[in-house]
């Protein structure tokens, strides 16, 4: 097990470059698979999620390799199988866009059901009602999809919800079916246009990139490619809270600024702005730190909502941020029903936070942190808001299960050690935190 040790109140300061989206690259090595030649991916971040879906496509037949630092040649001359194993693909959520390029390319996919990030209820209705349209029979087994689809056909799909991976499975099962597709109601997050533009750039014909409204036409093949995997505006989004709850001063170089609008938009309610510098940002030491209050003195609220909104996998971050944000305002994740439940964490660290119910919480600022010794990261956008708060608070904080924090951030503890943070990853055999152990317990009654 390993854990991360952080000594707190140390003020960031530095330039650090942003890692490819993590939400792209894990949807653009799967399209690799809907053509035999050869797709170069460039800028893709080396986590766990990541390597996990190469050896996934590695068992399907396909040759997947690293040629270089954060570059990734993958050619899927020959699929052996469409049998997913069961053990890689229930470890992250991802695996469920294999069903769009497998379904296309083969005709058939036996897939496990997905796992990820333990948040809430995940549904894969609107992924089975996208593909059933296209032609796709679904037989749900127990513990396995069964998918099948003698032709792909064009089809009119309404969304009955913006779902990114519902969207990504629809796109990539399209592009090889025969007519013309209609995704309404389609998801439009900076990871879905990577995944647009790189099919379109392999002879895909997709138009309304970027929209709630795509217009697919099926060709019989695409060719190979090289394609750039887009910043991670998340881990940008992360970055800019680090710098701004330890009073740093930081350059975040690539940060692909056209997609933070609607972020800067809402961390400025909570007093953290930051100048664009051309595919830079600047975060400033001088921070207001101070919440703005919505017209006639009344509290804000934080929602999440499907892009071009706020993203649901940045509101840990700006929850933990407004900690240190003078004034109260009230985040709100209708998604996700479990998303706030590590918000105790931080309580014990001496934040001011009322978790109203399981979508709703309270935030009142600021409040000075303070390092707890068994801390455990229950997934990888908590796990990086409670290191945020280790790096704001006084004294020694040590999280647990970090390998959580890993599957979406590449090689966090040594780029954040870079810009001045005092922070170790140590190896330790035969121990749980607190959080672990009152989890069993609990469980066990």
């Amino acid at each position: 097990m390993q854990q991360f040790v952080i000594e707190g109140g140390h003020r960031l300061a530095g330039t650090v470059k942003a890692s490819g989206n993590k939400n792209a690259a894990l949807k653009l090595l799967p399209a690799c698979l809907l053509t035999d030649e050869l797709v170069i991916l460039r800028n893709v971040p080396d986590i766990a999620d990541v390597r996990i879906t190469m050896e996934i496509l590695r068992r399907l037949g396909a040759s997947v390799e690293w040629y270089g630092k954060n570059l990734v040649h993958v050619q899927a001359k020959n699929i052996a199988t469409s049998v997913i194993d069961p053990v890689l693909g229930q470890k992250i959520r991802a695996s469920v866009v294999l069903a769009g390029p497998l379904l296309a390319r083969k005709g058939h996919i036996t897939l496990p059901l997905p796992g990820g990030d333990s948040i809430g209820e995940r549904r894969l209705d609107a992924h089975a009602l996208a593909l059933m349209k296209l032609g796709a029979v679904i037989e749900h087994t127990g513990s396995t999809l069964e998918m099948r689809a003698d032709a792909l056909v064009g089809a009119d799909i309404l969304l009955h919800e913006a779902s990114v991976t519902a969207t990504e499975n629809a796109i990539m099962a399209a592009v090889l079916a025969r007519g013309t597709t209609i995704i309404r109601n389609a998801a439009s997050e900076p990871h879905v246009q990577d995944l647009c533009a790189m099919l379109n750039g392999m002879g895909a014909q997709i138009e309304g990139s970027g929209t709630n409204r795509l217009i697919i036409t099926g060709v019989e093949r695409l060719h190979g490619g090289d394609f750039r995997v887009g910043a991670d505006f998340i881990e940008v989004g992360s970055f800019i809270g680090a710098a701004a709850m330890t009073g740093g001063e930081v350059l975040i170089r690539d940060a692909d600024p056209h997609h933070l609008d609607i972020i800067a938009l809402t961390f400025g309610r909570l007093g953290i702005k930051w100048e664009t510098r051309g595919d830079n940002i600047f975060v400033p030491e001088s921070q207001p730190l101070t919440v703005v209050p919505d017209l006639g003195n009344r509290i804000p609220i934080i929602k999440a909502q499907p892009w071009p909104a706020f993203p649901p996998d940045l509101m840990s971050i700006a929850l933990v941020a407004a900690t240190q944000s003078a004034g109260a305002v009230l985040f709100h994740d209708w998604m996700y029903e479990s998303r706030f439940f590590f918000t105790d964490k931080l309580v014990r660290m001496g934040a001011r936070i009322t978790l109203c119910d399981p979508h709703r919480v309270l935030v009142q600022g600021p409040t000075a942190l303070y390092g707890q010794p068994n801390i455990t990261s229950p997934d990888i956008r908590a796990g990086m808001a409670m290191l945020l708060a280790a790096l704001a608070a006084k004294g020694e904080t040590r999280i647990f299960n970090v390998q959580q924090i890993d599957r979406g951030y590449e090689r966090v503890d040594e780029r954040l050690r870079s810009l001045g943070a005092n922070i170790q990853r140590i190896d330790v055999e035969g121990t749980s935190s607190l959080d672990e152990t009152l989890d069993t317990k609990s469980a066990q009654h």
